[in-house]
């Protein structure tokens, strides 16, 4: 797989959303590595439909054009953020990464199969504050306590450390996963139940012991973790 990530690169001061902007690209033929940045967007959005907003300046905003992806992208990309966060990172399945259980960094990845491309958008609270939260996400998230000035170090140590993830096989994406696994030996519910997790499998899916009795293995596609508890 191709390491260059981040050439061509538009960055845009405002936008409904990177990754709008970085999907009309794809369709229009724009290669491996695109990378679209903006300052603020107005649109943005994580997974299940949920927004994501940051005030102008305090996040990084990105989505870069894959061309090559490989099949567990969501915990590659999962880790690649983690490695740049640093030690205190860890990663709720299938890709929030969280700082003393708040959420630090989101992760959206929008494939269109036919055409062999996805768009992976990440959004990092590089300097966002607390007070800058809504309400509804107040003890919920975080920002890693930088600058605005730090954006774009954050920003290349990212493209770098995708670069890196994204060449690794199964193998050492699953270790690195799993040694930063926020969930394993907790409650968690989903639409269809509750249980303990017990990690992932080989294929990214999560692990669940049911509260009645047996196992099974969530795809992120298909399901909603409603909530988790520490142990």
């Amino acid at each position: 797989m191709s390491a260059r990530l981040g050439t061509p690169r538009l960055h845009l001061r405002t936008t409904d959303s990177t990754s709008d902007r970085a999907r009309a690209l794809a369709i229009a033929g724009a290669p491996h590595g695109t990378l679209v940045t903006a300052g603020e967007q107005l649109a943005g959005r994580g997974r299940h439909g949920r927004s994501w907003s940051a005030p102008a300046g305090r996040a990084l905003l990105m989505s870069v054009v894959l061309r090559e992806a490989p099949a567990l992208l969501a915990l590659s990309s999962a880790v690649a953020v983690a490695d740049v966060v640093g030690a205190p990172a860890a990663i709720k399945w299938p890709n929030d990464v969280l700082v003393g259980g708040r959420k630090v960094a989101g992760i959206l990845a929008e494939r269109r199969p036919p055409e062999r491309w996805v768009v992976l958008g990440i959004g990092v609270n590089v300097a966002v504050r607390d007070e800058d939260f809504p309400p509804e996400l107040e003890g919920r998230a975080a920002g890693l306590g930088l600058s605005p000035a730090h954006v774009e170090r954050v920003l290349a140590e990212l493209l770098a450390a995708l670069a890196r993830r994204l060449a690794q096989g199964p193998d050492e994406i699953l270790r690195a996963y799993r040694e930063r696994d926020a969930l394993a030996g907790r409650e968690v519910r989903w639409l269809h139940g509750d249980g303990v997790a017990r990690g992932v499998d080989d294929a990214g899916r999560l692990l669940v012991d049911r509260r009645g009795g047996g196992r099974v293995a969530l795809d992120a596609g298909e399901v909603h973790l409603a909530a988790f508890t520490s142990p």
